[in-house]
């Protein structure tokens, strides 16, 4: 039984299924640079874009399964900033690493404003579907 003198205790984010929307957010990331008919085409790379923001979000939402969603906003956007201004870095060893898929995938490569703004779209979607699951926890539990 709780302490009556503790505070509000928030619901704590499931590793398992923060690790599964993870996995399935980066199989659909994959899928839409291999099939780019998946987004429409005015889209261009963008959809890829937004979809590795929000395997980032659900990456530090599966590390911080306690911490509030404006915490994970937060480091989310930190670290795809972080890693969209890094491109602007272009020494020998960086770029070697950046020519691997695995380095692509995770450092890009070519710096854009453009990115930044699916990052946030990405985030967003994450910050959506975080408010949409903890109505229906409030309805249903």
């Amino acid at each position: 039984m709780p302490s009556p003198t503790a505070g509000p205790t928030r619901p704590c984010r499931s590793r398992l299924s923060y690790a599964a929307a993870t996995l399935g957010v980066i199989v659909l990331g994959l899928a839409s640079r291999r099939y780019p008919g998946l987004f429409p085409a005015f889209l261009g790379k963008f959809p890829g874009d937004a979809l590795w923001a929000l395997t980032v979000f659900l990456g530090w939402g599966m590390v911080l399964p306690a911490a509030r969603t404006r915490n994970l906003v937060a480091l989310a956007l930190g670290t795809s900033a972080a890693i969209e201004f890094s491109q602007l870095y272009q020494a020998p060893w960086i770029n070697a690493i950046r020519s691997t898929t695995p380095g692509h995938l995770v450092l890009g490569s070519t710096f854009s404003w453009l990115d930044l703004i699916a990052y946030a779209v990405g985030i967003a979607v994450g910050i959506t579907v975080e408010t949409l699951q903890k109505t229906n926890r409030g309805r249903h539990g």
